[in-house]
């Protein structure tokens, strides 16, 4: 690199990374501006392969990492129909996983059916090349040097993935079907198999829930556009040619089918968590005709989904992190209704969307911090489908979600995210006419505890909370799934009081006088865990667990450090003091005041470094491994907790130093498959990147205020659903240099506020930005008037 301070601005590159990046923006066209493989190395965990915005099949490859794909693997398992984007835990799908062949299939011939470990995917798997791999929205495709070498390309509708495999070795070739195996640390407890004629097979696949969550049952059909002349299904004892029907509990499942002297099949799967007819009902719904139909139609939907933005500036690179960034963020959460609007409740009861689309899977720990926004932003359609969503969970499992994955509570992640996740949309409006339904769910997920016999944990700390205020910290305290409030009994208090400030806001606009001034208190209860005796790296006072009867926490065998994780859910003291948003004026209060709190948090982004060369600091000075929580002190970019943190210094009366953070963060984001920051989370983290880059975030919840940066690009227009625009200019931006906002007209009207709102523009506005390199004359929006009112300040 060179040595200038421009250099730490250079997109990483192959030289850089040692991988080679793919699929390069070309032209103006969004679509062709996305690079699927960003994110697929370095526990980004995408998927690469091909997905209907918001799909609930999606068809990618597998091969050893357990999010299905990763790019420095050299051999693919299979390719799998059902896959989640970013997320954390190991659970991730990857079912129904097919891969063509070639060679005879029976006893004693090239693929021994009396050898059980002929038919694990880890044995047959094709080694294949990154040359001629091509990974865009709606289309994936790769070539197999395996088997006489096949290429492979896959494309999805909303309910159905298709693929095409066409063979370079003449004679028979085949397509096996494996139900028993999935991604890697996928379980699968149950699997079964049905050739149903000479063109299709059906089944399913019984496997764990995401972060160890339950079994639930994967219904399925496949279809091909030609017949197969023979077929076999194989079980844990081996193969049995001839046989139409495979099932039973875990270990090796599946089937064969032989294609005579076809060099190119075409097939479609579709999927369903109601039932069989429900699989087939999927595809029928589809009405595909051919693969290159099916790549068309997935194709146009997704220009019309990404030219939601248009924007102008900014290299190649930049428009492909763009737009590769705003593409993960329209991934999910999935549909989950069948075409016949049926769908598995959480009550374990079939029900229909008549009129409307349910959705399931919900990261809400990660989404509520910038992709609810964003979705409830630039889909309003959508942000109201997913709000019913949320809302039927509560209405058939007696509970709002955490972590809602296939029916089920996976009561992953700590906090409550859901209250700031639906009180952000009801400012947003997607809860018209559902107001006071929502209302009295998420009075009744702040206040109470649901039943020990209810699969719902929700606030588990509220027993201390409610009446301490403070979730104590108690690791050992019991839990119904993989995380428990006051297992993190610190970091619990700071979300609760976040998400009861949130609401507090609601009630108030409901005319709930009395519940938004408790819950306004409640907002404020952070200050009960701030010990003010604390002194780290020169500064004084951090949040400290308190374990039930209200004592500090102490370890036992060294004293209390604010860079331990004791008490904190993947975080420290240090990162969890920025989560006060809410509140800035009390945290400034008890952190010392302004000047105080600027130098700590010039300590925290490590400031001065930062100025001097920013993709050199950030890879030196933060937080920059994927799962590096513990024993910290400075800014993790990576993970949810601090994702709002850069514009604390915008709260605190330093809006230029805002814009240093991000366009330092944003070095992070390339256009490599290890060009994602952390687990991309559902597409979290994706919209974080997104937002800053538009120049705005969404940074304390229920209030619809976006907070201000210098955005990256000249000009950006975000097309409305109600056909208004709301255009970003900033002419000379540049995001190969630190630039710092000098001025803004909202309109024709100049604004020296550092934030805008929502009610600003959903009707349409014009930001105007003006830009410049000199930090010393950047002073707009410094004085004490122009940060936001804080909902809970008092």
């Amino acid at each position: 690199m060179k040595s200038t301070i421009l250099a730490g601005f250079l997109t990483l590159t192959a030289a850089a990374t040692g991988l080679t990046p793919v699929a390069a923006a070309a032209g103006r066209d969004t679509l062709e501006a996305v690079n699927t493989f960003i994110g697929t190395q370095d526990e980004g965990n995408t998927f690469p392969g091909a997905s209907a915005p918001f799909g609930m099949t999606q068809v990618s490859p597998i091969t050893s990492h357990y999010a299905g794909y990763r790019y420095t693997d050299t051999a693919i398992r299979g390719f799998g129909h059902f896959f989640l984007s970013g997320a954390g835990c190991w659970e991730q799908g990857g079912l129904v996983s097919t891969l063509p062949t070639t060679g005879e299939v029976g006893p004693g011939k090239a693929f021994d059916t009396t050898k059980a470990s002929t038919f694990d995917q880890k044995q047959y798997a094709a080694p294949f090349t990154h040359d001629g791999e091509v990974g865009k929205p709606g289309y994936y495709k790769v070539h197999l040097t395996g088997y006489g070498g096949v290429d492979v390309e896959t494309t999805a509708a909303t309910r159905a993935g298709v693929e095409r495999y066409t063979f370079a070795k003449s004679g028979d070739n085949n397509v096996f079907v494996n139900v028993g195996q999935a991604n890697d640390k996928e379980p699968v407890t149950g699997s079964s198999i049905r050739v149903v004629d000479d063109r299709t097979v059906e089944g399913t696949v019984e496997s764990q829930a995401f972060c160890g969550g339950k079994a639930y049952t994967t219904y399925f059909t496949t279809k091909f556009d030609k017949p197969f002349k023979a077929s076999g299904t194989w079980s844990p004892d081996g193969g049995t040619p001839g046989s139409r029907s495979s099932a039973g509990g875990a270990g090796l499942r599946g089937a064969w089918l032989t294609f005579g002297g076809q060099s190119q099949v075409t097939a479609a799967t579709a999927i369903s968590q109601v039932d069989a007819q429900g699989a087939r009902v999927n595809l029928a719904s589809e009405h595909i005709r051919s693969f290159d139909q099916a790549k068309a139609d997935a194709q146009r939907t997704w220009r019309h989904e990404l030219s939601t933005v248009d924007i102008k500036g900014g290299s190649t690179d930049d428009r492909t992190v763009f737009y590769t960034s705003l593409y993960h963020a329209l991934l999910q959460p999935l549909t989950a209704n069948d075409a016949d609007g049926r769908y598995y409740g959480f009550d374990k009861k079939i029900h229909r969307a008549i009129g409307w689309t349910y959705y399931d899977f919900f990261s809400l720990w990660d989404t509520y911090r910038s992709q609810n926004q964003l979705l409830a932003l630039l889909r309003p359609s959508r942000a109201k489908d997913i709000a019913k969503s949320i809302l039927a969970i509560h209405d058939q499992g007696g509970w709002l979600p955490r972590w809602a994955y296939a029916s089920q509570e996976t009561n992953t992640m700590t906090g409550d995210p859901v209250t700031p996740f639906l009180v952000d949309l009801w400012r947003f409006g997607a809860l018209s006419g559902n107001e006071m339904r929502a209302y009295q769910a998420l009075l009744q997920n702040s206040t109470q505890i649901p039943p020990a016999s209810s699969p719902f944990q929700g606030r588990s700390g509220n027993a201390s909370y409610q009446a301490d205020g403070f979730v104590q910290y108690d690791p050992d305290f019991p839990k119904k799934g993989q995380d428990t409030d006051p297992n993190h009994g610190a970091s619990a208090t700071l979300e609760y009081a976040l998400g009861d400030c949130s609401l507090s806001v609601m009630a108030a606009a409901l005319g709930k006088k009395d519940d938004a001034a408790a819950l306004a208190a409640k907002g404020r209860t952070y200050r009960t865990l701030w010990d003010e005796t604390q002194t780290d790296r020169g500064f004084t006072g951090f949040f400290r667990p308190k374990v039930a009867g209200g004592d500090w926490f102490s370890p036992a065998d060294k004293p209390y450090s604010p860079q331990s994780q004791d008490g904190f859910h993947e975080g420290t003291a240090w990162q969890y003091q920025w989560l006060v948003q809410q509140d800035v004026p009390g945290l400034v209060q008890r952190m010392g005041g302004p000047a105080n709190t600027g130098k700590r948090l010039d300590d925290f982004f490590a400031y001065d470094e930062l100025v001097k060369n920013p993709a050199t600091a950030v890879r030196e000075n933060w937080v920059v491994g994927p799962y590096d929580y513990y024993d910290q002190f400075r800014y993790n970019p990576n993970n949810e907790p601090d994702l709002h943190s850069p514009w604390m210094y915008a709260l605190t009366g330093q809006p230029a130093k805002t814009s240093t953070v991000v366009r330092a963060a944003h070095t992070l984001f390339t256009n490599a498959p290890n060009g994602v920051t952390g687990n991309d989370d559902l597409g979290t983290m994706s919209a974080w990147y997104v937002f800053s880059a538009l120049g705005m975030y969404p940074a304390v919840p229920g209030t619809g205020n976006f907070v201000l940066n210098a955005p990256r690009f000249a000009k950006s227009v975000l097309h409305l659903e109600n056909g208004r625009d709301i255009t970003i200019k900033a002419p000379g931006a540049d995001g190969s240099k630190l630039q710092y906002v000098s001025s803004l007209k909202v309109g024709s009207r100049p604004s020296d506020k550092v934030y805008v709102g929502f009610d600003q523009l959903k009707h349409g506005a014009t930001l105007d930005f003006g830009l410049t390199t000199d930090a010393a004359s950047a002073t707009w929006a410094t004085s004490p008037s122009s940060a936001p009112p804080a909902p809970c300040a008092g």
